[in-house]
């Protein structure tokens, strides 16, 4: 099983913003923080915010903020939000399935058992799991307040 590379950025975008809560973060700077692509975040933003993950708003001081408390996010959810048009086989897709065996095979059932379990696992786990207490994932994620860094610039090395 291999998950796409939206659902991985969706996973990133919303550690950032658990672990930087109160704060409204810009696009750029989860981009920044968690080596990703600018573009291809706003894509994964907007699926984000259509589906009730994160806020967003708009303006000079606009950027994004998660929607619910992170104990209320569940990684199950995520997940299938960005992986649903995925098949994880080809037989799972009836408009592109070729294989012959697709009508008698059981391991397509095995699959289809497998798959919901990782589901169901992931449902479990939500957003706060990933992030409380992870002070290695906060160092890497944290975003500085940009105005504490104008009003308290970093001491240069003597």
């Amino acid at each position: 099983m291999r998950l796409t590379t939206k659902t991985n950025l969706a996973a990133r975008v919303l550690m950032a913003c658990a672990l930087n809560r109160g704060k409204t973060l810009r696009t750029a700077e989860i981009a920044e923080v968690s080596n990703a692509s600018l573009n291809h975040l706003l894509q994964v933003v907007n699926g984000l915010q259509a589906h009730g993950f994160v806020e967003t708003l708009r303006g000079r001081h606009g950027g994004l903020r998660l929607a619910r408390p992170p104990e209320q996010v569940s990684m199950g959810a995520v997940f299938r939000v960005f992986e649903a048009g995925h098949p994880f086989a080809e037989c799972f897709d009836s408009a592109s399935n070729t294989c012959p065996l697709s009508m008698e095979c059981r391991l397509r059932g095995y699959i289809a058992r497998a798959v919901e379990a990782f589901y169901h696992e992931l449902d479990m786990v939500t957003l706060a799991d990933l992030t409380q207490g992870n002070c290695g994932l906060e160092a890497l994620l944290k975003v500085p307040d940009a105005l504490s860094e104008v009003c308290n610039p970093p001491m240069s090395p003597v």
